[in-house]
Order: C-alpha cells, then structure tokens, then sequence
C-alpha cells in the first residue's frame, strides 16, 4: 500500500493505491468516490473481464493495453464509461453515466438531454 494518509485537517486524502487486493474483498464490492484504487492480479484477460463484471456497480472502468486489444476488452466491460489507454478527461459532449447500481441513464450531451423528451408516434391513414 501506498498514501492512505488523511491532511492536517481531515479534509482530504491522499491519493492510495491497495496493492495484493483478493477479488471479492471488501474494497473490491465497494464504489469509492475518492483518490483510491486497488490492484488484484489475473492470469487470463477472461478472467479480468469476469472480475471487472462481478460487481453490482458499473461507472468507469479503465483498460490499458495494446489498443485493438484493448477495446475489445471495452466492449466486454459492464461499465457505463470505459477510458481506454487514458484517464478520464471531462468532456460536456459526451453523456456521463454508470450502469448496474451506479445509475441509469445519462446526463450531459444529447443523450442526457434526450431523457426528458417524450417521443410521439402519429400514425395516418393511406
């Protein structure tokens, strides 16, 4: 482990990072919203997925690899967001949302906008 430290004031906490982690551990079953992550080994990218997937939340994942490989392992993520060989950078354009228990539905870009439209189907004779 590395940081886990609290400021002077409490107010904030220094970036961690949870090394030798188990999958199924507590931190791995809990979404934190703060600078910590941590890191459990796989063997095979099968494994990793089903991991990543076995969860209840989906917000943001993170892929980092060759990019072909990379996206297709994106493309596998039960995530509502999946940076790939990046951080991830606000942008207003693009919709912002988890899937699972980390929410449903979008905010921001046009699909954000799109949830408060009622679509209405007029059908007319021939």
């Amino acid at each position: 482990m590395t940081g886990g430290t609290a400021s002077e004031t409490g107010a904030f906490y220094a970036p961690t990072l949870l090394t030798g982690v188990q999958h199924g551990s507590r931190i791995t079953e809990t979404e934190i919203f703060g600078p910590v992550t941590s890191v459990v080994r796989f063997s095979e990218v099968d494994e990793a997925v089903r991991m990543a997937n076995d969860t209840i939340y989906g917000l943001m994942a993170y892929v980092f690899g060759e990019e072909r490989e990379a996206i297709a392992v994106a493309r596998r993520l039960e995530a509502g967001m999946v940076a790939v060989n990046r951080g991830v950078v606000s942008d207003p354009a693009a919709p912002f949302g988890g899937v699972k228990q980390s929410g449903l539905g979008r905010e921001g870009s046009s699909e954000g906008i799109l949830e408060y439209l009622e679509e209405k189907y007029i059908a007319l004779t021939a």
